[in-house]
């Protein structure tokens, strides 16, 4: 299925005025996709989340502030870029790799920053001598820090990173490497190390394990004063009946893999599809949807 470019700007730029903000949700150490949105996807009552996916939350945030004709203006500048073969028509591939693009645009700012940051000699190349001076210098003299972080620790830690998204061995970061360093949970051949500092970051005892009070210790912090909230019971429950696959009391390697990286299902796919489904209708009977939904989030449209 394909749309026109005036089709997805038009449903685009309607629900795009419309977005309403909701409550975030506590964060955990899994490591889902990019996450679309933390708002209700419920297109009976408003199109928030398609807002975030299609445009990213941060993005989103910036055109909550616009006229209605701004608005309409950018959508449509920037669904000429979705528009990869500049058919006139946007289909749900094109549409895909926009929002995965859009959901992943702040790692892509982030390793910008920090590339400027460490790259000393300017050959856009970042060298672990290079990463470990500029992260740490002087800090590594100091035995006794004021903020109570062991930094050599951190620095091995780091510097085993390092070399595992090195895959040409030769210690000198491409930006793809140095992506690959930050954010490893976005690259299938870091996703070992990923389970490994989660496993060493929970792991109290030593034995190379999890076990429950071990998880339940990195989430939640017990005062001995109160009595444990209605979540934390839940999570106990998901450990014995879930996380803990084989029952044995704690989590291996494996088990821990599939809790913090668990196999979930192509959301940008399903947006796209979404996104193509609604817009691919006729002129009035789209109108009528975005109409009928600015209306429940208190938006007057001319429709004129």
């Amino acid at each position: 299925m394909v749309l026109g470019v005036q089709q997805v700007v038009g449903y685009l730029a309607l629900w795009a005025l419309c977005a309403q903000s909701k409550p975030t949700e506590k964060k955990d150490r899994v490591h889902h996709d990019a996450q679309l949105s933390d708002k209700v996807h419920d297109d009976g009552q408003n199109f928030d989340y398609d807002h975030d996916a299609f445009l990213g939350v941060d993005e989103a945030k910036t055109f909550d502030q616009l006229t209605p004709e701004e608005s309409k203006e950018r959508l449509g500048k920037i669904v000429s870029k979705i528009d990869g073969d500049q058919d006139g028509f946007v289909t749900v591939e094109e549409l895909k790799a926009w929002i995965k693009f859009a959901q992943k645009r702040w790692i892509y700012e982030d390793v910008e920053r920090q590339q400027k940051g460490h790259d000393l000699n300017g050959d856009g190349l970042i060298s672990w001598e290079e990463y470990k001076n500029a992260t740490y210098g002087y800090v590594l003299d100091d035995p006794d820090p004021d903020d109570g972080f062991n930094y050599k620790q951190m620095m091995v830690r780091d510097e085993r990173r390092f070399k595992m998204a090195d895959q040409d061995g030769d210690l000198l970061a491409t930006k793809e490497e140095f992506t690959a360093f930050l954010h490893p949970e976005e690259y299938d051949y870091m996703k070992d190390i990923v389970v490994q500092e989660t496993m060493e970051d929970i792991d109290k005892n030593g034995d190379g394990f999890i076990n429950l009070e071990e998880y339940i210790g990195d989430m939640y912090s017990h005062d001995g004063n109160t009595d444990e909230p209605e979540w934390v019971k839940t999570e106990r429950e998901q450990f014995v009946e879930f996380r803990d696959k084989n029952h044995d009391g704690k989590m291996d390697k494996e088990e821990t893999k599939d809790w913090i990286l668990p196999s979930d299902y192509d959301h940008a796919e399903a947006e796209a599809r979404h996104l193509v489904y609604e817009s691919d209708k006729d002129k009035v009977r789209g109108l009528t949807l975005a109409v009928a939904i600015c209306k429940k989030s208190g938006t007057d449209l001319d429709t004129n």
